[in-house]
């Protein structure tokens, strides 16, 4: 018989305040982009995946992976971006079965003017109260967590976008 684990009271005041930084980090990023952009942070997410995609063109099963989305949520979303000529589905050229997400022109405008009110919001919600030294320990708390929550690194194209680097 297995030994339940319970929390101390330190790990239970660290994890009900991460708790509370997941319920509502969204909607403040959702809000502002909604007011000043007329998107939804998902959106916006798509969107930014595929303005820095070569040509701006990706896969949707590759876009569903890196937006952590089913590919059900993913073509829901990607035909309301279609319906305001933000984005157009395609056959894809190398394989007649798969379907390509390419931002338009329209699109490309709409994430880059979206882009600046976005990373203030960022920057005055989740970066500007911390400390440098605070920002570098999320860094590393990041790293330790997706360690664990994303050991294949399906979603790395979102926070090690070049592994290189």
């Amino acid at each position: 018989m297995e030994v339940t684990r319970w929390l101390s009271a330190d790990e239970r005041a660290a994890w009900l305040r991460l708790v509370a930084v997941v319920e509502l980090l969204p909607g403040v990023l959702d809000g502002q982009l909604r007011r000043t952009s007329g998107l939804t942070h998902f959106e916006y997410l798509v969107m930014a995946m595929l303005s820095e995609a070569p040509e701006r063109v990706m896969r949707m099963t590759a876009l569903a992976q890196c937006t952590n989305a089913t590919l059900p949520r993913l073509s829901h979303v990607v035909r309301r971006l279609e319906e305001r000529g933000l984005v157009e589905r395609r056959p894809c050229p190398d394989d007649g079965r798969a379907t390509d997400a390419h931002l338009t022109a329209e699109g490309w405008e709409t994430v880059v003017a979206a882009a600046p009110g976005h990373a203030e919001t960022v920057r005055r919600r989740v970066l500007d109260p911390l400390t440098p030294t605070q920002v570098r320990q999320l860094h590393e708390i990041g790293d330790a967590l997706l360690g664990e929550l994303d050991p294949e690194g399906r979603l790395a194209v979102l926070y090690d976008p070049d592994p290189r680097a």
